[in-house]
């Protein structure tokens, strides 16, 4: 069912408009060289195949899987010999480029800085992070996005009717459709996989018709849009976390199942979960930091399947926390003056005075012991002088933080008073 022609192929409108790079690629047999970027299934591979059918060029696939340097060096050597001896272009598709080491993609370099081929390259991880900036800086970067389910099922309804395909040998009922684009999370492989299984369970039983029943049969859960190793795991990690600081219990949930059902490290979630306790809740609830770090604990004893349990709870209990970010904005504000050279001398006071000769030199003279103020606290000089006076941490009026902001307000007013008590 790959498509034999650009007009075939379903979605990726945005690159396939009149005038784009791969118009002028196919139908101009203009050379350049390609990265195409993204998701599983949404036509990398039959983009790089229509290249070389619908034009008058030579097309060798490697396969960053299992080629080396010696492999890709002799590549662009045969292609290089065929242009001097005035034979055709070579188009060179590598796939899942992102497994090439730097010294394999280096090896890239010359075929494509001296057009001895046109390089296509596919990639389902972020280029900028996963492809060496000179073989990056030398290729027509495009992105690809994940098919539409409206695109799904116009491949789905094609591969029923065309000869390639089922050929009409059976009837795909609506319901059974939406089942099978619903399960195929956007990726056209997997859709027509599911529709022959679903097809070879409806023949099996000598029927023509394929049932929601056949589709559940061929494949019982929706695939995960997710990547471990890709954009799809910074960008649903972060939805998790602004989720849990926005307050929205549901949609916290949602981001974290599907991190687990992708089969995420459970070590990680944890870790991000004890960051959000400090960096979102803070002192708005102590107890958050306590529930996620327990939590964390938990999970290195049981691991999946029942850990997804421990961190249900975890992301429920910070999600429905009060929010402070009092604490993250107070070492933010603090490191900004140290980077900016506000640094200066510990006040002699403060200073260790558990050695021999240390009050000679001043240091703890005048030192006052906060024990022996009924209070607690005693008013004298604990910053540095570039910075006394300066307040890093502004507690908000949110849950226990509330608390805490009366009694820096009061310990603030006893510890500026030192001028006055002299």
């Amino acid at each position: 069912m790959r498509p034999l022609t650009l007009d075939e192929l379903v979605g990726q409108q945005a690159l396939l408009r009149p005038g784009s790079p791969l118009r002028r690629m196919v139908h101009g047999d203009q050379s350049m060289s390609l990265i195409l970027w993204g998701p599983p299934g949404t036509g990398k591979t039959t983009l790089a195949s229509l290249v070389s059918h619908q034009t008058n060029r030579r097309f060798v696939e490697v396969s960053a899987v299992s080629a080396g340097v010696k492999e890709v060096r002799e590549t662009l050597a045969s292609a290089r010999r065929m242009l001097a001896q005035g034979g055709r272009e070579t188009v060179l598709f590598v796939d899942e480029v992102h497994r090439f080491s730097k010294a394999q993609q280096d090896a890239l370099l010359p075929g494509v800085e001296n057009r001895w081929v046109s390089l296509i390259a596919a990639t389902t991880e972020n280029p900028h992070f996963s492809v060496i900036s000179p073989l990056l800086s030398r290729s027509l970067l495009l992105t690809l996005e994940p098919l539409t389910d409206d695109d799904i099922t116009v491949l789905v309804e094609r591969a029923v009717a065309d000869e390639r395909g089922l050929g009409g040998a059976v009837v795909l009922e609506d319901e059974a459709r939406d089942h099978l684009v619903r399960l195929s999370g956007g990726d056209a492989r997997r859709a027509l996989t599911y529709l022959e299984a679903a097809a070879g369970a409806a023949q099996a039983q000598d029927r023509d018709r394929i049932t929601v029943e056949d589709a559940a049969s061929a494949v019982d859960r929706a695939a995960v849009r997710y990547d471990r190793q890709g954009d799809q795991h910074y960008d649903v990690t972060s939805a998790l976390i602004k989720s849990i600081r926005g307050s929205d219990v549901d949609a916290a949930l949602h981001y974290l199942a599907r991190m687990v059902e992708a089969g995420e490290d459970p070590k990680f979630l944890a870790r991000r979960l004890m960051i959000s306790a400090s960096e979102d809740i803070g002192l708005a609830d102590p107890t958050a930091l306590q529930t996620a770090v327990a939590g964390a604990q938990a999970v290195q004893m049981i691991g999946f399947p029942e850990a997804a349990l421990t961190l249900s709870q975890v992301v429920i209990t910070l999600a429905l926390a009060p929010k402070s970010n009092a604490a993250y904005r107070a070492i933010s504000a603090a490191s900004a003056d140290v980077r900016a050279g506000k640094a200066g001398a510990v006040p002699p006071a403060l200073r260790d005075a558990h050695y021999a000769g240390a009050k000679k030199i001043g240091h703890g003279h005048d030192y006052k012991y906060a024990h022996d103020d009924p209070r607690g606290v005693v008013g004298q000089q604990y910053a540095p002088d570039e910075i006394d006076g300066t307040e890093y941490y502004r507690p908000t009026g949110r849950g226990a933080e509330a608390a805490y902001a009366e009694r820096v307000a009061r310990l603030r007013e006893i510890l500026h008073d030192r001028a006055e008590r002299g």
